[in-house]
């Protein structure tokens, strides 16, 4: 369980904010922090929180900070791509379907030398070095614009997160809303009230954070791919 990169000195600052009415947790991430992305340790998918933390607890490490990354499989496997130490482990999917993944244009959140999320096709055609990188969808703001299906009027709403990033790649921001959402508030959370011109969503409904500088650790079914910052154990 090797680190991606050098433990940096400083850590994800998590705070809650409201837009649009309704409340929502973000943890900024800076290049340059220990930012990786777990599925599968020694003893098969890690499924929480509590499992990474006990993995990385034998380096003297813990999560700063975690999120779910992405839609999967009812076994726990990703649906879409996924790297891990630079390690494909599930291929990319660029076609349509059914479900929010399916809803295109789709994106790869990918951890390299920026942060960036990139349209699947794109990521296809220029197949970037990632250490890590974890394909969802829909895209919620593609160069600065709202994916166009969706509606601001939808009364489709659940607890949802995701990730956006700046547009040189050198901040991440995760979201978790507290309240109910439609997609279309979620996408402009991420332009509107935080300026990024790139965001992704990870999923809905099972959506959890584990954020311990707000006491925040929540519980649920297991879970697919994590993201989240490594820090010293201390």
């Amino acid at each position: 369980m090797s680190g991606a990169c050098p433990l940096s000195a400083t850590a994800a600052i998590c705070r809650d904010t409201t837009f649009d009415g309704a409340a929502f947790t973000l943890c900024e991430v800076a290049l340059g922090e220990d930012l990786r992305l777990f599925h599968t340790g020694p003893d098969g998918v890690y499924g929480s929180f509590n499992k990474v933390n006990t993995a990385l607890a034998g380096e003297g490490l813990t999560l700063g900070f975690a999120m779910n990354a992405g839609m999967y499989h009812r076994d726990l496997a990703p649906v879409g791509l996924y790297v891990e130490n630079g390690t494909e482990q599930s291929r990319l999917i660029t076609s349509d379907g059914p479900g929010n993944f399916g809803l295109l244009p789709n994106g790869v959140f990918c951890i390299g030398k920026t942060f960036r999320v990139i349209e699947s096709l794109a990521f296809q055609a220029e197949a970037p070095a990632c250490r890590f990188a974890t394909q969802s969808g829909p895209m919620l703001v593609l160069d600065g614009d709202l994916h166009p299906k969706l509606l601001p009027g939808s009364d489709s709403t659940y607890v949802r997160n995701g990730v956006g990033v700046s547009a040189d790649g050198s901040r991440a921001v995760f979201a978790i809303s507290e309240d109910r959402v439609n997609f279309h508030s979620f996408a402009r959370l991420f332009r509107d009230e935080l300026g990024l011109s790139d965001a992704l969503y990870f999923d809905g409904n099972i959506s959890r954070l584990y954020a311990p500088d707000l006491n925040r650790h929540d519980a649920g079914f297991p879970m697919g791919p994590i993201v989240g910052t490594v820090v010293p154990k201390g």
